[in-house]
């Protein structure tokens, strides 16, 4: 075979080209693929032309409903979440917020019923939804929460007619596969699905729609989120507790499930879910009141009016809370939290209040580019006494503020999930809020005290403090200082903005898988008021007007101080409770373990103990024993029998330090190494109670909460009858405040505390579930001692 000499060349030339370009072309397809796999738009943009097919809500609207003859489908297996807890790779929609804004509102009712009884409610709700509307706010001592969906505020949408259908009598492709859309064209509308299911041990009318929604799921043909557009969806569910208890785990077990598959289909994570899966028990025997329906009557009523203020936020701001951000921030622990930061949480987008230290930049330029401005620093001034008080009127407008709204500590504080009020206060939910709605237990505060954790706030009206304790969960870089130095703002101000900051953060709450309806509904009565988020609440200068604040809305008080301010601790009103933090028994190990700004610190804690003993007859007084091994458990019992024996606390309570990562430098920076195992507090009790009772001390251990890793010592006063009555009687303090007289802490005794709570018995509330994190339960705790025994014979 001849070739042509110019063919060859041309073939040589064409080798040459693609030899010299070709790192050029492979570069571009590279980045081509990364930028189709990376960046959703360009998917988009390509898969429009193919299998895929987005279809717009605004297609399909309005109370004549059709549907649309296909489902929408996807190529390929469906990517189904692992039972192992690994997330799933799946993409979810997400509603636009514009659209949703434009829409009007159209809720679908939906039930099934065996007997009628479903029907009935059902169409009850039909008929009462916004027909009145009640406030879900309790009336405080001051107008508050400012919320902009007061019940008199018009809606600025269309509410359609509701409609109602029976589950039993539709075709569920057309409503639970894809929305309906509307016949009539030019009207938009949002759809709310509101679910009312009975539960039957057989024949339940509830099993078929529930097969149906487990069958979607699982179903590699459709749409991971096939309801992923609707505006929203409730579930509530009717059982009989004399058939199915509670404690057995399957009452109203068929309206959890559908509240769980509905929440799939939406999207996972309950992105949809409007309000909590309400219950309803129609045992007689459930309620005094109703001697044919029990509680359900109460339970649906209240569920009606939450499920009305939800629709009304939803309507008027076209979102739903994002529940997701509140869940990823880390959450307070006051000094409450049984379990540790994994290391691997050690990073900067982890990191709780105090670990702000490491994020901001303290160079120059930044400093330059900052618009913080930096005057003459005024005279310090002791604001939180008598006569600095006085001080404060002519003082105010040149004070600069302890977190600036501007400042990056702010901004990093609102990021991970506290609520800065004013100038100098601030507000969160602690992990046990949380536990707590979902029924997974309350904080010891539950077990020594009867406090429910879902009922308490918790927050602080100075973030200030005057010690940088090794063991603080903020690690040292709050504000510090001997005497208040910056603004003050009004008692008013902040109880309006922490209440309000507090049921904000409840309200975000309100998707979060598990979360219980009536708990969720309490959570919006606050009982209880723990000042101990951070820094030292008496530290603030109106601390008495503010407890006056919180005493009129009967919310009780625990008050948390350091012991290093004796003049103030001398001039605080009567509190619920008044506790002084003991983190070591000599002056050697305080300075290590507190590193107090005062020089004069342990002469402070003497005269503070001094101060207790006085008051132990007028209030309920508590020392908090915070154990570190390594710094303040070895061969300190005595010294702390000895400070007992001066202050006479009413309480003794001791708990294990909780790891929040690493804190402090140098030979202050803790481990997980430093956190006693449970085992090691209770011999560190023991040791500590037959110290107190060699000595003559009446004294003894009342209660527990293992899962808080938190032992309760508690005076003998409080031993009456044979039993321990370490529980509050909270309408009586409130009562006794009333009288305006000296009483003594005896007077607001409450009941006995709880067999389970006792010491020996755990202290965990068996109504409650409790559920372990991985490692962490009965098995996890052995193994993990067992390897620190081989340790230490090695």
């Amino acid at each position: 075979m001849y070739f042509d000499v110019q063919e060859i060349c041309s073939v040589q030339e064409y080798i040459e080209q693609w030899h010299q370009h070709r790192a050029s072309i492979f570069i571009g397809v590279a980045v081509t693929a990364i930028l189709y796999w990376c960046f959703p738009p360009f998917r988009r943009i390509t898969e429009s032309a193919g299998h895929y097919k987005v279809i717009k809500q605004s297609d399909c609207q309005t109370s004549s409903i059709s549907t649309k003859p296909h489902p929408k489908r996807i190529l390929g297996k469906k990517r189904v979440s692992s039972q192992n807890g690994k997330k799933s790779n799946r993409n979810f929609f997400q509603p636009d917020q514009n659209e949703d804004l434009d829409s009007d509102i159209q809720v679908c009712i939906f039930y099934t019923s065996l007997t009628g009884s479903t029907a009935q409610y059902a169409q009850q709700l039909k008929t009462d939804l916004f027909s009145h509307i009640q406030g879900i706010y309790p009336t405080l001592s001051i107008s508050t929460p400012a919320h902009f969906l007061s019940p008199g505020v018009p809606l600025s949408r269309t509410f359609l007619p509701p409609l109602i259908f029976n589950l039993g009598d539709i075709e569920l492709d057309e409503y639970f596969l894809s929305l309906p859309k509307m016949l009539e064209e030019g009207i938009k509308a949002k759809y709310i699905y509101l679910i009312i299911t009975p539960s039957y041990e057989s024949n339940s009318p509830t099993a078929s729609f529930l097969d149906y929604l487990r069958e979607t799921h699982h179903d590699f043909r459709i749409d991971s989120a096939p309801l992923s557009s609707l505006g929203g969806f409730s579930v509530f569910g009717f059982g009989d507790s004399s058939e199915w208890p509670e404690s057995d785990g399957k009452f109203c077990q068929e309206a959890i499930q559908v509240d769980k598959y509905l929440a799939k289909l939406t999207g996972g994570s309950g992105s949809r879910r409007m309000f909590p899966l309400g219950i309803g028990d129609v045992n007689p025997a459930s309620s005094r009141a109703s001697k044919t329906s029990g509680t359900a009557l109460d339970s649906f009523l209240e569920w009606r009016i939450y499920l009305q203020d939800a629709i009304k936020e939803y309507i008027e701001t076209g979102m739903l809370e994002c529940q997701h951000k509140l869940r990823n921030a880390v959450g307070s622990g006051d000094e409450d939290s049984d379990v540790g930061c994994d290391a691997a949480q050690e990073s900067k987008y982890d990191m709780d209040l105090e670990d702000l230290g490491s994020m901001i930049d303290r160079s120059s330029d930044f400093l330059k580019k900052s618009n913080a401005t930096y005057g003459p620093t005024p005279a310090v001034v002791d604001f939180t006494t008598q006569v600095g008080k006085l001080a404060l009127r002519g003082q105010t407008t040149i004070r600069n503020e302890m977190v600036p709204k501007d400042g990056i500590t702010h901004k990093a504080l609102t990021k991970q999930g506290y609520s800065i009020i004013g100038s100098h206060s601030g507000v969160k939910i602690c992990r046990w809020t949380k536990s707590a709605l979902r029924g997974r237990g309350s904080c010891y505060k539950f077990s020594f005290y009867g406090i429910k954790s879902h009922l308490c706030m918790e927050t602080t009206p100075s973030l200030a403090c005057s010690n940088k304790c090794v063991f603080c969960w903020r690690h040292g870089t709050n504000p510090v200082g001997t005497a208040w130095r910056w603004r003050v703002d009004p008692p008013e101000e902040i109880f309006k903005g922490v209440v309000e900051g507090h049921y904000r953060k409840i309200k975000m709450l309100k998707g979060v898988p598990g979360v219980r309806a009536d708990r969720f509904s309490e959570a919006f009565r606050i009982r209880h008021c723990a000042l101990s988020l951070v820094g030292e609440p008496i530290f603030y200068p109106y601390i008495n007007e503010f407890l006056a604040l919180l005493h009129d809305s009967r919310i009780s008080s625990f008050l948390v101080c350091n012991a290093q301010h004796p003049a103030q601790l001398r001039a605080l009103a009567p509190v619920t409770q008044l506790y002084v933090s003991i983190d070591a028994s000599n002056k050697e190990s305080l300075k290590r373990i507190d590193r107090p700004l005062h020089r004069d610190f342990w002469e402070r804690l003497q005269e503070c103990l001094n101060i207790l003993r006085e008051k132990r007859h007028k209030q309920r007084t508590v020392f908090r024993l915070t154990l570190v091994k390594g710094f303040n458990m070895e061969d300190e019992v005595k010294g702390y029998a000895d400070l007992i024996d001066r202050g006479l606390p009413g309480f003794v309570e001791v708990k294990g330090v909780t790891y929040c990562g690493n804190s402090g430098d140098g030979e202050a920076r803790l481990t997980m190494g430093n956190v006693p195992f449970y085992h090691e507090v209770v011999q560190f009790v023991e040791a500590l109670d037959a110290e107190l009772a060699r000595r003559g001390l009446e004294y003894g251990i009342g209660a527990e909460h293992e899962h808080s890793c938190c032992i309760l010592v508690a005076s003998k006063r409080f031993y009456i009858n044979g039993q321990w009555h370490t529980l509050i009687n909270y309408d009586r303090f409130f009562e006794l405040l009333k009288e305006g007289r000296e009483f003594r802490p005896e007077e607001y005794v409450g009941e006995a505390t709880p067999k389970w709570a006792n010491w020996g018995n755990g202290g965990f509330d068996p109504s409650d579930e409790r559920v372990y994190r991985r490692g962490k339960g009965p098995g996890g705790q052995q193994k993990a001692f067992l390897t620190e025994s081989a340790k230490k014979i090695e």
